[in-house]
Formats: structure tokens, sequence, C-alpha cells
């Protein structure tokens, strides 16, 4: 745990993903005391590959994390999108898709992002493993905080980084029902076997409404395999039971060819799917007396943008800087979202091209969407979209240890 003796204040941030341990490392050379609380019982390693693009690299560079990530990034080289029945629709370079730009964003398994932002922040921040808030008592000098273990503890400020399903936001905003924005499909995501023999590359399979995509990550064994189906409205029956959830999207890929069958199969003998339906978060503010949100739990823009772990950097950087550049906490939060609301929505709206791109729920639409994938060229492009770049960073003091500076405004 840091021993820090001279503290500007106490932290809790919920959740050990992305965003908890960006915002700890920043807080912690800020001269604030910082504790971290991770429901899981550990860091979650795995998951599928995610981008760091325009802004977040600069985040990434100042962390001084970004030569890792750069080991890490995986090099995706070719994107195939197919027909329905398997035949070749489209072959186009991965970042020609998504705005990225070669050579300067990255793109590394989740598992590995979170793995070098706990790493860089272990040593000097406390983590709580296997425990989660259960309640929140704000009073005039602080938040008294009781776990799910029966402790109790009390801190100047509580940071929500805990993801979509935030535990901070219900307890503090009310039911997430109001905060989330369905955007009309669920998913279904999970690791099977690679017997395609496919390397550095993803498989894109389309029919109205439904897609599949089995992405390799460099010469991996094993296969990230994701399922993606429109559903007018969101399948609350199935919210919290695992074998409806499966059974639902086994129903609605029952008809399909090409290689549905076999992935429908490893899905159900996964011990690592998951399933979730598509949806942003958008709240009319970030934070309420001392308690404030980050990441998805305050501005999820969902997978459709590529932008999830990008905004919970930008984020971090941005909210940590305002709390050491105001003694007032809510001069700070104010600040934070003042400075960031703009970037998070220019991000967010992204969600229609990639929606277009990815997932076209009529004949008419999948058809106008290969014809321009078909003008696509198959190498990388020189500039990304405005969206990851329109955010100006503040120059926060960069590599400090010890001592701390007032980031210049």
């Amino acid at each position: 745990m840091n021993t820090r003796t001279a503290s500007k204040g106490t932290v809790l941030v919920s959740g050990a993903s992305i965003a908890g341990p960006a915002v700890a490392f920043w807080l912690q050379r800020y001269g604030f005391t910082v504790t971290v609380v991770e429901k899981s019982t550990g860091l979650r390693g795995g998951g599928y590959p995610i981008d760091v693009r325009g802004t977040a690299v600069e985040v990434a560079r100042r962390m001084g994390i970004l030569p890792q990530l750069q080991k890490a990034h995986i090099e995706s080289r070719r994107l195939t999108f197919l027909n329905a029945d398997g035949s070749e629709a489209a072959v186009v370079h991965p970042q020609a898709v998504v705005g990225g730009v070669e050579g300067h964003d990255v793109e590394v398994p989740r598992g590995d992002l979170a793995e070098v932002l706990y790493g860089a922040v272990r040593d000097e921040v406390e983590f709580v493993f296997d425990d989660s808030i259960d309640t929140l008592k704000e009073h005039e000098h602080g938040v008294d905080v009781t776990f799910r273990s029966g402790v109790q503890r009390g801190f100047d400020l509580v940071l929500g980084a805990d993801g979509l399903h935030s535990r901070t936001r219900e307890l503090v905003f009310g039911p997430e029902d109001q905060f989330h924005r369905y955007l009309g499909y669920c998913f279904a995501i999970f690791t099977m076997p690679n017997t395609f023999g496919l390397s550095h590359e993803a498989l894109i399979w389309n029919t109205p409404g439904r897609a599949a995509a089995l992405y390799a990550v460099k010469d991996s064994n094993e296969l990230h395999a994701f399922l993606n189906f429109a559903q007018p409205e969101p399948p609350r029956e199935v919210h919290r039971d695992v074998g409806a959830q499966r059974d639902l999207v086994a129903t609605t890929f029952a008809d399909d060819g090409w290689e549905i069958p076999a992935m429908v199969a490893a899905m159900r003998h996964a011990n690592d799917a998951f399933f979730d339906t598509v949806s942003q978060v958008h709240m009319p503010c970030w934070s309420n007396g001392r308690v404030a949100l980050l990441g998805d739990a305050a501005y999820a823009p969902s997978f459709l943008t590529g932008q999830g772990s990008s905004l919970a950097l930008v984020g971090a950087y941005m909210l940590a800087g305002a709390l050491a550049a105001h003694r007032d906490h809510t001069a700070a939060f104010a600040a934070y979202e003042r400075e960031v609301r703009g970037f998070v929505e220019l991000n967010q709206a992204q969600v229609r091209e990639g929606d277009a791109a990815l997932f076209p729920t009529t004949a008419e639409a999948l058809e106008k969407r290969n014809n321009k994938l078909r003008s696509l060229t198959t190498l990388p492009p020189r500039t990304g979209r405005p969206a990851h770049t329109a955010l100006t960073l503040p120059e926060h003091t960069e590599g400090f240890r010890g001592t701390v500076d007032t980031p210049r405004r």
C-alpha cells in the first residue's frame, strides 16, 4: 500500500480494468493516496483485441507505457468480409474500416493493456481484489464506504470506473436503464480453436441482421469468436440467465450456413462466453457530490465505435489532471466534464458509421456496404478520424515520481 506521508487526499477507485488503473496512475503521481477495489479475484486477462487511437496514444506515451503497447501490437493485416454462403465479398486493410493510422495507433489484446496499466501502478497503489462497494454514505468531509466483505473505510473521493453495468453509478445516480441507450443489437464473444489457419487477420460474415467474426491474434492457435444480431428490443428476460442467453443466440443463428454451426457449438461449450446488449451510456452529469464516473461507467461508446479503451485512457488523464489543478472537488469535476464531454460525444456519434459498416440489417444496406468496402484499398490509411484526435491534451507533468507539479492550463 502507498505510505505517502503528505497526501492531497484519499481516493477510492472502483474497477481495475482500463479506466481504473489509468486514473490511479495519474492521481498517485499528483500526490493522492489511491485504493483500487475490483470485484474479480485478480486481474482479468485475455479478452478480444482493442484499439488505442489518436489522443489516447499520446496519453499512453505520457504514461511511459507506449513502448510496451507497441511491443504487444498485434498488427492485423487483413480483414475479409464474407457473404452468407461464405464467398468473399471484400478484402480491406483493418484500419481502412476502423479509422486508425498505421504506425501510430496500436491494437492489443484487452488483457495485455490491463496488465501493462496494472504493472505501472501496482507498487504505488493499494489494490483490493475479490471485493466491491456495497454502500456509499457521503458526508461533509468525505464518503463512508462499506464493502461487500463487510469492511468499512472512509475516503475523500470515490471514482466509479466499473464499466457499463457500474455498481457505483447505480448507488449514486439510480438504475442503469435511464442512462443506457440500447443500439438494437446483442452479441456473444468467446474463444475457440483456430482450425482455419488464420493469422494476423479477421473474417467477418454477414447476412441481413446477423454477423459473425473470427479474429486471429498473430499466429495464435485460438480465435476470438463473435456472434452479433439485431434485436429490436433488449432481451431483458435473459439478463441473468446464461443458459437462456446461449439458447437465444443458437436459435437466432439456427438456419445459417458457412461455419456458423461450428461457432454456435463452440459457444455452447466455451468457459469464457460473454453475452450482452450493444449499448451506450449517456448521462446529463458525470459527478454527484464527492463521487464521479469515468470510462464506460460514465460514457460507454459501445464496441461499434472501437473507442471504449481510448475514451477510458483520455478520461482518466483529464479527470486526474482536473483534481490536481483544483483544490475543490466540485470545481475539478466540473472542469473534467467541461473539457471532455465534447470529445466523448464526438466519439459516441461514430456509432452510426460502425453500425453501417459492420452490421447492415437489410439486403439493400448490406449490398451498399459491400460496394463501399470494395472501393477501399487494402493499404493502410494515412490519416485517422477526427473523432480520435479532437481533444488537445493539457501539458500535465510527465515522468514524475515523488514530486508533483500542478499541470499547466
